[in-house]
């Protein structure tokens, strides 16, 4: 993939689309969105994004304006961005059907524990959601650091599944 001059659309995917997915969303248009322009979308949508998810994004100085839960329908529908990355970040997505993403998006799994489903006082609820903010964070960077002007499409597809592995 040539990366010189071409910015990636890239597809975050959840269930409710309003904790995990949100935050990459928002991580990756705030801190790389001069080589990529990110989205979010859920297969259940909560139609709210979780108030925890806002506050860490607010507290670490990414816009929230315009964030919104929504259907991944939106994404498979006629004159809907092209995607060039779509990725899982939770169990049930990744086991769901996908719609068909025209024009074959590489795509990988990168599990991350659903803050919204913690238990537990409102101070570790906020900690739930920091320590899941973090991991989002340092995985886009990852990515967003990855030589693509020198991966064949095998080479990226290999870089974005270890990243998915990778823990922490």
């Amino acid at each position: 993939m040539s990366a010189e001059k071409t910015r990636f659309n890239v597809l975050f995917l959840c269930t409710g689309n309003s904790a995990r997915s949100i935050m990459g969303e928002a991580c990756m248009n705030a801190m790389h969105g001069d080589k990529f322009q990110a989205y979010s979308a859920g297969s259940h949508p909560m139609g709210r994004v979780n108030p925890h998810a806002i506050d860490i994004l607010q507290h670490a100085k990414i816009p929230t304006e315009k964030l919104r839960s929504k259907s991944w329908d939106e994404f498979a529908e006629a004159g809907a961005p092209h995607m060039h990355f779509v990725f899982t970040v939770c169990d049930n997505a990744a086991g769901e059907v996908c719609p068909v993403w025209p024009g074959q998006p590489m795509s990988a799994h990168w599990p991350f524990e659903d803050p919204a489903a913690f238990v537990g006082s409102e101070d570790a609820t906020r900690k739930k959601f920091l320590e899941v903010f973090l991991q989002i964070r340092r995985r886009i960077d990852l990515f967003a650091n990855l030589p693509f002007d020198r991966l064949d499409r095998m080479s990226l597809k290999r870089e974005l599944d270890d990243l998915g592995k990778a823990r922490g």
